[in-house]
């Protein structure tokens, strides 16, 4: 818990473009009934492939959601946090000529930045030869104006910065964000995380041997892997005293975090760092194992992921397994806006009372060990007080957020 006079940080704003549709409502009922985002490929030519699904965007029209940006300017990872971070404020209740008086930030992360920018115009190169290029899209391309284009939508001047920590950077933004409201540096911050589909993250994955044959399947005996995904997802954060002075609804209150970089592999999880960055968050945040109520696991559904992670738990926890699932079994693997996903839904699962599903678990797989608790199927009913969220990543790049309700 904070410590003497420093200020206490409140999630007061969601907002989510996801393959569920559009707003972190129509996000949070498909994860509460269960409901999937993944479906075949549109995004890109798949032909080729053996794996042809994904969770993607199907309904986005950005000229139906951005006010400022203009569209053909800005790539569509910028153009999803953007689109999310309008309905954040929206939904805080900050008006714009409020919002305007505020000092701000915008903190968000990606894995791949503008993939489908680079894409384009890496085949250009490889078609066409280097003086094709078209110079529209290379000035589109810098990964750093996903955070600027919400500064551009909302007609923000304080600093925007783009964090590249791959799947764990949404975890990452809200630290960095949360460190700036509680240490006095801004009024408001607007975090969460951004990327789009693209064929090259999908032939990627493909060549690692990642990917499922079907749907994914975390934690299930029979899990073979992730399905690509894109989508964005953002947060307010302020103090909660600003919050309260203006009666806003607030969801969570941000308890604290911790990060660590093992540098262990490259793409292979390691479970003494990520126990190391869990005791972190714990201690951070003030909180000791036993008081955390329900897990928004990392859970890609690869066979190694989902072991290292219930090891890594089981090491922090002293033995114990909380309540544990995965949205990626409806989402499927957002990459940077994964964890900004998972940091929304466990707001969402403190103010609202329940536990996100496994939705597409059938057996646990016993190799995990007794008493993991999944949460198949269906969501729970259950009023969690603490809830911690993991985001981890290829590099060794580990990041843990922990929320709670608020308390007096």
């Amino acid at each position: 818990m904070p410590e003497g006079g420093e200020r206490r940080v409140v999630v007061s704003g969601l907002g989510a473009v996801s393959s569920m549709g559009m707003g972190a409502r129509r996000l949070i009922d498909g994860i509460r009934s269960g409901r999937s985002g993944i479906g075949p490929i549109g995004q890109f030519d798949a032909t080729g492939f053996e794996h042809l699904l994904a969770g993607e965007v199907r309904d986005f029209d950005p000229a139906g959601h951005l006010r400022s940006l203009p569209p053909e300017r800005w790539g569509r990872s910028s153009q999803f946090a953007a689109a999310a971070a309008r309905m954040a404020v929206s939904d805080s209740g900050i008006g714009p000529a409020r919002l305007s008086r505020l000092r701000t930030a915008s903190v968000f992360g990606t894995t791949n930045g503008e993939s489908q920018l680079l894409e384009s115009l890496g085949e250009q190169w490889t078609f066409q030869g280097p003086e094709h290029l078209d110079s529209r899209l290379i000035g589109q391309v810098d990964a750093g104006r996903i955070s600027t284009a919400v500064n551009v939508e909302l007609g923000l001047t304080g600093e925007a910065v783009t964090l590249g920590t791959a799947c764990a950077a949404g975890n990452y933004s809200v630290g960095y964000a949360y460190d700036l409201i509680r240490a006095g540096e801004v009024d408001v911050a607007l975090c969460g995380g951004a990327d789009a589909s693209s064929r090259a993250t999908h032939a990627g994955f493909h060549r690692l041997g990642a990917l499922a044959a079907t749907v994914p399947r975390p934690f299930d005996e029979d899990r073979d892997g992730i399905v690509t995904a894109e989508g964005g997802a953002a947060l307010v954060l302020e103090t909660l005293e600003s919050a309260l002075s203006r009666d806003a609804r607030v969801y969570a209150e941000v308890l604290g975090y911790g990060m660590s970089c093992d540098a262990h592999h490259m793409t292979n999880p390691h479970a003494p760092s990520i126990a190391t960055c869990i005791r972190t968050a714990h201690r951070n945040a003030g909180i000791r194992p036993e008081d955390v109520d329900y897990i928004c696991a990392h859970g890609t559904g690869t066979p190694a992921n989902d072991s290292t992670e219930i090891a890594a738990v089981r090491d922090a926890f002293g033995g114990r397994v909380p309540p544990i699932s995965s949205i990626k079994s409806a989402l499927g693997h957002t990459m940077g806006a994964a964890a900004a996903f998972g940091a929304l839904i466990s707001c969402a699962a403190v103010h609202e009372g329940f536990l996100p599903a496994s939705s597409t678990l059938r057996t646990v797989d016993p190799e995990l060990g007794p008493g993991v608790d999944c949460v198949p199927r269906t969501s729970r009913r259950v009023r969690p007080r603490v809830v911690e969220n993991h985001g981890f990543a290829f590099g060794g790049n580990n990041a843990v957020t922990i929320f709670g309700e608020v308390a007096a």
